[in-house]
């Protein structure tokens, strides 16, 4: 029975890691090319990726027990609102325009 608690844990922690990867492998492309957008692009587009960037921490906290399911769902929930509201805000174009 433990040793089951503990391999859930486990691969949790792999799946949260390898989902926090994943988004920083996203903003690492993206990054070189804020460079070639005109200033208000770049910040727009910048704050997307900083959202990003805050999920993929969130992913990692969870990853080493620093907050639960509960609270990784709340965050991430906050974040897809976000990226939501700067993706219809008419005033936004994101990277991938």
């Amino acid at each position: 029975m433990i040793g089951q608690l503990v391999g859930a844990r486990r691969w949790r922690t792999r799946r949260a890691l390898k989902a926090a990867r994943m988004i920083d492998e996203v903003v690492d492309t993206q990054l070189p090319l804020l460079a070639s957008f005109d200033e208000e692009r770049r910040r727009r587009s910048a704050d997307y990726l900083a959202e990003l960037v805050k999920l993929a921490q969130d992913y990692r906290y969870f990853a080493h027990g620093w907050i639960d399911a509960k609270e990784l769902d709340r965050r991430g929930r906050v974040v897809v609102a976000n990226l939501t509201r700067m993706r219809v805000d008419p005033r936004t174009r994101l990277i991938t325009d």
